[in-house]
């Protein structure tokens, strides 16, 4: 869809910065996105602009179905990312926000703010993730859907308003499970195999059945709403045809951005620009 070209476009040039950071002047304030996966976790850095300067991200297992099992190992990560990312760029990361799947509460959302901090970080907001990834999409009316590596989290919006959000311990782990499981593989083949694009049109069969259930999922918690389009975001959206099965499943228009993954990280780093800039 043409809406979608904007969020494309930041996307992209957040994808080529992570490679090539953008210039950065002396007094520049910068803005970081931590987002805590249950795969990877990855940081986003916008300027003052809400623009793409850089990013870095490493595979971790520190986080499951949305919680922080090892603390000291994320904060760690991040603190390497941070450190590696600020010798790039020449300059010191301070203000931040990060995120978490809308079905955490208390002490788990402040876990994931201590990772954060403990990794020096002034975190000034804490967001839900489908709302952060809506701050690259820009939907108005519909549902916005992160489907990360342990979680599918739901966000209902209407009039650019957030009205609804809910999340279930359904994602990518289980994906590669089912891989793992047919295939007689270890858990870490099938994650890297599901991710190989050439074994993705055989593997699509095997995952249809853990698709269809991340649809069920959507369509529970958008039936009471009316929801006229769904977008996909989260790195278990990039499988190609995701898109597809959950708009058969729930019967309305579902619609992604050309790299899902990528979303929610620039979506938290804005969110960070937002709370301080306005």
């Amino acid at each position: 869809m043409d809406f979608l070209q904007d969020a494309n476009q930041l996307i992209k040039r957040f994808e080529d910065t992570i490679a090539h950071p953008a210039p950065v002047k002396k007094d520049t304030k910068l803005y970081t996105g931590v987002d805590l996966g249950t795969a990877y976790i990855v940081l986003a850095v916008v300027d003052d602009k809400g623009q793409p300067i850089t990013g870095a991200m490493r595979y971790a297992e520190v986080v499951k179905d949305g919680l922080v099992v090892d603390f000291v190992g994320a904060s760690r990560i991040v603190k390497e990312l941070k450190a590696g990312i600020e010798e790039k760029l020449g300059v010191e990361l301070e203000a931040a926000a990060a995120a978490y799947p809308p079905g955490t509460v208390g002490g788990d959302q402040k876990a994931i703010k201590y990772v954060a901090e403990g990794a020096g970080f002034n975190v000034d907001a804490l967001v839900d993730e489908p709302t952060a990834a809506n701050q690259v999409l820009g939907i108005q009316n519909g549902a916005v859907v992160d489907i990360g590596g342990g979680t599918t989290g739901v966000a209902v919006l209407k009039d650019g308003e957030v009205i609804y959000v809910a999340d279930e311990p359904t994602g990518g782990t289980h994906f590669s499970l089912v891989v793992a499981g047919a295939y007689g593989i270890s858990f870490g083949e099938a994650e890297k195999l599901k991710t190989t694009p050439e074994r993705q049109k055989e593997l699509f069969p095997v995952l249809k059945p853990v698709m269809e259930k991340v649809a069920t999922i959507i369509g529970r918690h958008i039936q009471k709403f009316h929801v006229d389009n769904v977008y996909l975001a989260g790195g278990t959206s990039c499988f190609p045809g995701i898109e597809t099965i959950v708009e058969q499943e729930i019967g309305v228009p579902t619609w992604k951005p050309d790299n899902p993954f990528l979303v929610t990280p620039m979506g938290i780093a804005l969110s960070a620009h937002m709370k301080r800039e306005g």
